[in-house]
């Protein structure tokens, strides 16, 4: 999102200025939630000053949905561009586990924030999906959903594996890789793990979930 104001052209200390207050706001909404994070603290925790945050994202509104969009638009576009891709369907299971939790191990609070804007503002993800495909979120996903539902169905008919409807294999793929992030202090409870051997925990899972998950779909 650009500033509410901008002067000429966008200099590299403007991009510095911005990126900063985003990844202040990210934090800061990780911490208090969107609802509950106030201007103020975003500006401390970017160290500038509330006049200059305003310059750039006039509301919190305003501001909340430029954090979403840069979150969002780093992992989703990439997923969706894997699923609708003439690849075989291993392949595209391999790179999309390999790209979710390299991704999400670099921000592990992601999927919690991203739960959490999606439930008060629902529109986001579709303005979103938008933007970046430049066609409705519902043609896309019928898109996408057609052609894995094609190479399923060879797959089938091959006897090479299980009949599942496109939409469950997109939704079983992307859940077994979000689900320990977004219960992240859970696991480490139940699994009696601290951060440093939870990381060692995503490093072998992306080693080993691919095999799981395709052992799964095949007779």
């Amino acid at each position: 999102m650009k500033p509410a104001k901008r002067r000429g052209r966008q200099t590299a200390r403007d991009v510095t200025t911005e990126d900063r207050i985003l990844n202040a706001a990210h934090a800061v909404f990780v911490r208090s939630g969107t609802a509950g994070a106030r201007m103020h603290q975003i500006a401390k925790e970017a160290g500038v000053n509330a006049a200059l945050l305003h310059y750039y994202f006039r509301t919190k509104d305003r501001l909340a949905e430029a954090v979403f969009q840069r979150t969002a638009r780093a992992l989703l576009p990439a997923i969706i561009r894997i699923l609708e891709s003439d690849a075989e369907i291993e392949e595209k299971v391999s790179r999309v586990i390999d790209l979710e939790l390299a991704h999400l191990s670099r921000a592990p609070y992601l999927p919690m924030h991203l739960i959490s804007e999606l439930a008060h503002h629902p529109a986001r993800v579709q303005q979103l999906v938008s933007a970046v495909f430049g066609g409705a979120p519902d043609s896309i996903g019928r898109r996408v959903q057609a052609t894995l539902g094609r190479q399923i169905r060879a797959r089938v008919r091959a006897r090479t594996m299980h009949p599942i409807e496109p939409d469950q294999f997109i939704v079983n793929l992307m859940s077994l890789c979000v689900f320990p992030f977004a219960a992240r202090p859970l696991l480490k409870v139940l699994l009696d793990i601290d951060e440093p051997a939870f990381h060692a925990f995503i490093a072998r899972r992306r080693v080993d979930l691919a095999a799981f998950f395709l052992r799964g779909l095949r007779p």
